[in-house]
């Protein structure tokens, strides 16, 4: 875990959810894999060339981008795959729960962190998968609200879907904290926008959030 802010005054916790909520490094990879497959079939490519050719991309493109990481969803948009067309994949390919279970730690830790903070997610998955990764992780009722790929048809670290869910909170920016797993995805732009940030791990640095905001009160 790093702490690069905390607001004085946090009344919403912004949460990332793949690779923040649960650590699952084969779902992790299959949830980018399997796209990267579909996208082989329809342009007549072997699984290989595909994801070759998605890597050479993303690592050129953050190259000429100070390092950074470029999320699935805009590099398809490279290779004209809309983001329409992205959010479809996902909600048909994407399948939570053949890797994820309840995590009765998680859900003690969120309820904890729910009596007195605004709990939201903002994923680059679309709303449907991302619901059903809460729901395999029993959380589904706890963060109810989710801003998705197709909520603002925006991919992070646009602006947009953070704002979105400063707007649906009914929070200030500056008293929000957004918590993900990817600096340049879930940290670096809500800081800018003058949000918190943690960096997280996988779920295990999540179980500790409600002890270092106590600590940082």
């Amino acid at each position: 875990m790093k702490i690069y802010s905390i607001p004085k005054n946090c009344t919403t916790i912004i949460f990332d959810i793949d690779s923040t909520l649960y650590t699952n490094a084969n779902y992790a990879f299959e949830q980018v894999d399997v796209q990267v497959r579909h996208y082989a079939k329809l342009k007549g490519l072997t699984n290989d060339e595909a994801r070759k050719q998605i890597a050479t991309y993303r690592e050129h493109w953050a190259k000429t981008h100070n390092g950074q990481k470029i999320s699935l969803g805009n590099t398809l948009l490279a290779f004209d795959i809309p983001i329409e067309q992205s959010v479809e994949w996902r909600k048909e390919l994407l399948e939570p729960k053949d890797f994820l279970s309840k995590d009765v730690r998680l859900i003690s830790t969120l309820t904890e962190l729910q009596k007195k903070y605004k709990l939201i997610c903002v994923t680059n998955n679309p709303v449907l998968p991302a619901f059903k990764t809460l729901e395999a992780l029993g959380i589904e009722k706890i963060i109810p609200d989710i801003i998705g790929l197709d909520t603002c048809y925006k991919s992070k670290p646009a602006k947009e879907p953070f704002l979105l869910a400063v707007k649906q909170t009914y929070s200030e920016v500056t008293n929000c904290l957004s918590v993900g797993d990817r600096y340049d995805m879930d940290i670096s732009l809500a800081l800018e926008l003058g949000m918190g940030g943690v960096l997280v791990s996988g779920v295990e640095d999540i179980y500790k959030l409600p002890e270092v905001l106590k600590e940082a009160e």
